[in-house]
């Protein structure tokens, strides 16, 4: 220690930590030359010890669990995404709503459980498929009234326009029969204007 007094702080600090590490080794070796020889020393550690890469940690030890919980939010729409399941997006709201049907899961209750707690909770939109009741009709019958009011308009469009005379509709150059057989003279100056 009296040879480190002539070095700057920065080295003081880096021998007193390799003198703390080497004294932490001697007092390891010390301690494996003690173990009795029934068991065995921890001189070499097993390759499964000595892995660096991140391992995948399982989101549930029970597959079937696992399997319950995305069958049960496939049907149920993200919140945040609109357009996604919370099985498939990947908004923290749906790894919230993941985890928390896996303890409902968890503590016995039923998928129509559950799904009363979702709807219960966040209204009908959670539902892919919403119950028909009053409050959904118009999710249930608004595309087809639209499609009806398209096709009734597109029809009664076809149908006034079939019942004009054709001098209400602007003739066309390129698409006239006469067009065709014959071709348009170039058009002579106006008169007064030299040539």
């Amino acid at each position: 220690m009296a040879d480190m007094a002539r070095f700057g702080p920065a080295r003081r600090r880096r021998a007193a930590c390799v003198a703390a590490l080497l004294a932490a080794l001697a007092s390891a070796g010390a301690r494996a030359a003690d173990t009795p020889a029934s068991t065995p020393a921890a001189t070499a550690p097993t390759p499964s010890a000595v892995r660096t890469e991140p391992q995948a940690v399982p989101t549930a030890a029970d597959p079937a669990l696992e399997a319950r919980m995305l069958a049960i939010t496939a049907e149920l729409r993200c919140l945040v995404c609109q357009n996604q399941t919370i099985a498939d997006s990947h908004a923290d709201l749906a790894a919230d709503l993941r985890q928390e049907v896996r303890e409902l899961i968890r503590h016995g209750k039923s998928d129509a459980e559950i799904r009363r707690y979702m709807t219960d909770r966040y209204g009908d939109f959670v539902l892919y498929k919403p119950p028909l009741k009053p409050t959904t009709l118009a999710l249930w019958l608004g595309p087809g009234v639209l499609l009806a009011v398209a096709v009734a308009a597109l029809a009664l469009v076809i149908v006034r326009r079939s019942r004009l005379a054709d001098d209400r509709f602007e003739p066309d150059p390129d698409w006239e029969d006469d067009a065709v057989d014959h071709p348009a003279a170039p058009a002579s100056p106006p008169p007064g204007t030299p040539a």
